[in-house]
């Protein structure tokens, strides 16, 4: 409906100019008429009823000058005389209903809008707009490692001749996959060369947001029981280098060697099997663990875990049991106040040498040997998310 009246709008408009040919048309009315394809382009129908449905839209609707009056179903039309009308256009609307308006916008339309005007463009880019887009679609998989690294990227790039090509070859990418190539064709000047639109600040976050859609971008993030769920990294977290696939829907992650070992390449994980990092700690280094003292029986925690000293450290998810002097009643139960932490990990069978460990309240370090491997900082889990996942994870069936 949305569209056909809007279509109706602008033939309506023509035929008046052509008729009366009093004065050109307005402004207002050549934008009108792109309207149509940016409509169509977008907007689904139920979008369209969204929009009808907002109050907002609506009173927007109801500001169109009195010149362009509704055309009658009927079987003729007749012209009246066109009553002067002041030009209007998007930007006309107060700052508060336009910002409102592009808030609204997903990141493709923002993309779309970015390309009809310089102004537009200036406001489509600003960093506010984006930040809610990167936080609602990667902020569960980006931290701060990876904004680190995205720095170093932007940094690296500005050293290096050929950016602006490559990031509008990256740009165009990205718009091809997802979105409608018209939208994003260059202007040809006279002489055949390609002369682009003025180019993303490359410091900026749409920019961090594109390259992160199109898969151009390798961030630091840790991956849920690698290897496709290999028997020996189930119920596990190990850090990766992994970029999105925007075909799929998913990412691949590339994880440090492992001793002499290659570094090993997993496809096809995810969303629900990534997360940023909780801690700032590089796998290779032993975190400090601040929770100790606040550990109680049947808290659920994280430790570190490497084969041996070559290998980096993974997280394993395990709980805190009661010592073999204490019964667990609730009542009697003063393991909190012992030296000694006892950790089990119970998708091990009762006997494995994996099931249980213990550590050190107050003197906490690496812990183990070669045989069992060994045992590192200590993060208490804290939230309902974080366990429903490791809980979502659990093997189906109890290891050895």
């Amino acid at each position: 409906m949305l569209l056909y009246f809007i279509t109706c709008i602008s033939f309506f408009l023509f035929l008046k100019s052509f008729l009366l040919k009093l004065k050109p048309l307005p402004s207002w009315a050549t934008e009108m008429r792109l309207l149509p394809l940016l409509f169509s382009q977008e907007l689904s129908v139920r979008t369209i009823s969204k929009l009808f449905r907002n109050r907002f839209w609506l009173g927007f609707l109801c500001q169109i000058p009195a010149g362009m009056s509704l055309v009658r179903k009927s079987l003729t039309y007749r012209v009246e005389n066109v009553e002067d009308s002041h030009d209007m256009s998007v930007l006309d609307l107060p700052e508060l209903a336009l910002d409102c308006i592009l808030e609204r916008l997903p990141p493709s339309a923002l993309c779309q809008m970015a390309s009809v005007c310089q102004s537009l463009r200036e406001r489509c880019v600003s960093d506010h707009l984006w930040e809610r887009h990167m936080k609602q679609k990667w902020g569960r998989v980006i931290g701060p490692a990876a904004y680190r690294e995205w720095k170093w990227h932007v940094a690296s790039k500005r050293n290096v001749g050929g950016l602006k090509h490559c990031k509008q070859r990256a740009l165009v990418r990205f718009m091809s996959l997802r979105w409608p190539l018209q939208w994003m064709r260059p202007k040809v000047d006279a002489n055949n060369s390609t002369k682009q639109r003025s180019s993303l600040p490359v410091d900026s976050v749409m920019n961090c947001y594109i390259a992160l859609e199109s898969g151009n971008f390798w961030f630091p993030a840790q991956v849920y029981n690698r290897e496709n769920g290999h028997v020996g990294f189930m119920l596990s977290c190990y850090d990766a280098e992994v970029s999105y696939d925007p075909r799929t829907d998913t990412f691949q992650a590339r994880y440090p060697p492992h001793g002499r070992r290659a570094d090993a390449r997993e496809y096809g994980i995810a969303w629900e099997r990534l997360r940023a990092p909780p801690t700032d700690t590089s796998p290779h280094d032993l975190h400090v663990s601040n929770c100790l003292n606040d550990l109680h029986p049947g808290d659920q925690i994280e430790i570190q875990w490497r084969r041996n000293k070559e290998f980096p450290y993974g997280w394993w998810y395990g709980v805190v049991g009661h010592l073999e002097s204490c019964d667990g009643s609730e009542n009697y139960c003063r393991c909190h106040s012992s030296d000694t932490v006892v950790l089990e990990f119970n998708h091990y069978t009762p006997g494995s040498r994996w099931r249980q460990t213990t550590v050190s309240r107050k003197d906490h370090r690496e812990e183990g040997n070669e045989a069992d491997g060994f045992y590192g900082g200590i993060r208490k889990i804290r939230t309902e998310a974080e366990i429903a996942i490791w809980k979502r994870l659990w093997p189906s069936e109890v290891l050895d």
